[in-house]
């Protein structure tokens, strides 16, 4: 053991003096290093002194989030028990059973299986309740802390306690961990009564590219003329996926996007490489402010090229790439190492990490720094803020009380019950929410607490402590009153008064159960007001043309910067 021991320590001196040779090329190594011996110091003391037990790998994950999160919140660290998580990230592959789960009131309730992998293949459904995993008790536990539980190499068995929705007996069953491996694609097709095929993609993994290609090929053989990528809520991912997928709409050989960090070496432009699939088929892409990172690239790129109408809100603004180094004990640092800037030359990150206010926040970029961008064709488009669709659709905000129902789970455990109730329903294109549903659906609510507050209770709280404030409140009493119990009033009728936005609600966590993901996604187009913008956009190709070939004065001044 003592030699174990003293290898361990001549292992740390080596590490120790590796770095402190590396610092010393670089310009600031006093200063770095002075800082490595306090934070040594002081740990070490922490460890040894403090009142309590600590936990030393612990304690030491808290001081290295902090140190990365003062940086961005893209810059992370992953200790060896988190891998499974960076590898899902980057591949969409990961060992488990293939479910999400919800923490509902202190119980862990299984959300979504996915279809055809583990969870699924034992019969677990969304609202079933695990009580245990391999003799670990998880009532009161975070849902994050039983996922973490029941992640494990493909192949191993995790034991399940768990009682299924409707019944009150728990049951045990042995899940076989397997390897999940979600695609980026979830959903591809044509259009109801349309020339058009619509491409639903989530993720830019390692394999997202051969999945919009081959969606692509099989819409061309169904006779699509005229194509939608929906990008809504897609995060983001691998810089080359994004490159890859504007490729297939852009002929070889023209730059799709250049990186510029502090290092030299990421002073990269990427192009082209591979002949296109299609550059004349009428495109949009879709976007949301949940379009981040590699769906900037993607969007940004196709609009600063004139090769495609983007519609939807304007996206989220991560103009940043980051890089993935192996650091030691299997762990590894996911590193912000350059920006990425599109086409025209505009880089669309909105938060300004570098200057935070005296509090710490982190400020939009301000108007007076933004600056005007030409597109291949000449038409305006800015920095600074995400991109901006050429189309802006209205914003979707839920109502009060729809986002008091979802909170509390209401809608989501009434589609538990709805399910038990009914053995099959129609196909996603032919469901509907009936008039006895709704009934139901009120009288499950008869004695549910469901209390929420409105933005004029907000506004009327706002205005009694400012009248107090200033000693005009006795005199507005009366009338303050009145005003609060006609809102109370009113909120007696919200749930008929939001009817329809209720019914969508229900009817998307009904289909998800017997149809799963796909199935919801194709119920959604539907009634998608942004598809059937595109779809009424694709049927006048003379006004595609209009679009992508207008020019217009800008409004802030042209930006006349050199890339490098």
């Amino acid at each position: 053991m003592k030699a174990q021991h003293h290898k361990k320590i001549i292992a740390s001196l080596g590490i120790a003096v590796i770095i402190v040779l590396g610092l010393a090329f670089t310009p600031d190594y006093f200063e770095i290093s002075k800082n490595l011996d306090i934070f040594n110091s002081i740990y070490r003391e922490v460890n040894l002194t403090y009142v309590d037990n600590t936990k030393p790998g612990q304690l030491m994950k808290t001081g290295i989030d902090a140190m990365l999160n003062s940086l961005d919140p893209y810059t992370n660290y992953y200790p060896e028990n988190e891998i499974e998580d960076f590898k899902y990230m980057t591949t969409g592959e990961y060992g488990g059973i293939g479910s999400e789960v919800y923490d509902i009131d202190g119980k862990i309730i299984i959300s979504d299986p996915y279809e055809g992998f583990a969870a699924f293949k034992a019969g677990l459904r969304a609202g079933d309740q695990i009580i245990g995993v391999d003799a670990v008790n998880v009532e009161g536990k975070r849902s994050d802390e039983i996922t973490s539980l029941l992640k494990g190499q493909s192949g191993t068995i995790v034991k399940i306690k768990v009682i299924k929705a409707g019944q009150k007996t728990p049951a045990e069953m042995n899940v076989v961990r397997e390897e999940i491996k979600t695609k980026a694609v979830k959903y591809f097709g044509m259009l109801p009564n349309s020339e058009s095929g619509y491409i639903k993609l989530t993720t830019f993994t390692d394999r997202s590219s051969e999945q919009v290609k081959e969606a692509i090929l099989k819409l061309k053989e169904s006779h699509c003329k005229s194509l939608i990528l929906d990008l809504r809520g897609n995060l983001g991912g691998l810089i080359t996926e994004a490159i890859n997928i504007v490729n297939f709409f852009i002929e070889k050989n023209q730059e799709v996007v250049f990186t510029k960090g502090r290092s030299a070496e990421w002073d990269k432009s990427y192009l082209t490489v591979n002949p296109p699939l299609e550059t004349q088929m009428p495109l949009v892409v879709l976007v949301d402010e949940f379009s981040a990172s590699a769906s900037e690239i993607v969007s940004g790129a196709l609009q600063d090229l004139d090769r495609a109408v983007i519609i939807g809100k304007r996206t989220y603004g991560k103009g940043l790439v980051q890089q993935t180094k192996d650091v030691m004990y299997n762990s590894k640092l996911k590193i912000t190492v350059a920006k990425y800037y599109i086409p025209s030359g505009r880089c669309v990150q909105a938060l300004d990490y570098t200057n935070r206010n005296e509090d710490g926040r982190v400020e939009r970029v301000p108007d007076s720094l933004i600056t005007a961008f030409k597109t291949k064709g000449g038409r305006i488009v800015y920095d600074g803020a995400g991109v901006t669709p050429d189309i802006k659709t209205k914003d979707t905000k839920h109502s009060p009380i729809a986002a008091g129902l979802i909170s509390k789970y209401f809608v989501f455990n009434y589609a538990t019950n709805y399910f038990l109730n009914h053995p099959t329903i129609s196909k996603p294109d032919k469901y509907k929410f009936t008039d006895s549903d709704w009934n139901d659906f009120k009288l499950y609510l008869k004695d549910k607490d469901y209390h929420y507050k409105t933005r004029s209770e907000a506004d009327l709280e706002d205005l009694k402590r400012n009248a107090e404030d200033e000693k005009y409140f006795d005199a507005i009493k009366t009338e303050y009153l009145q005003l609060l119990e006609k809102i109370k009033q009113n909120k007696n009728e919200d749930i008929e008064k939001n009817r329809d936005e209720l019914t969508r609600l229900l009817e998307d966590e009904i289909v998800r159960r017997y149809y799963y993901e796909t199935g919801l996604i194709s119920f959604r187009l539907t009634n998608d007001n942004d598809v059937q913008e595109a779809i009424r956009l694709l049927a006048a190709p003379d006004k595609i043309k209009i679009i992508l070939t207008t020019s217009e004065k800008p409004t802030k001044p042209f930006n006349v910067k050199k890339k490098f």
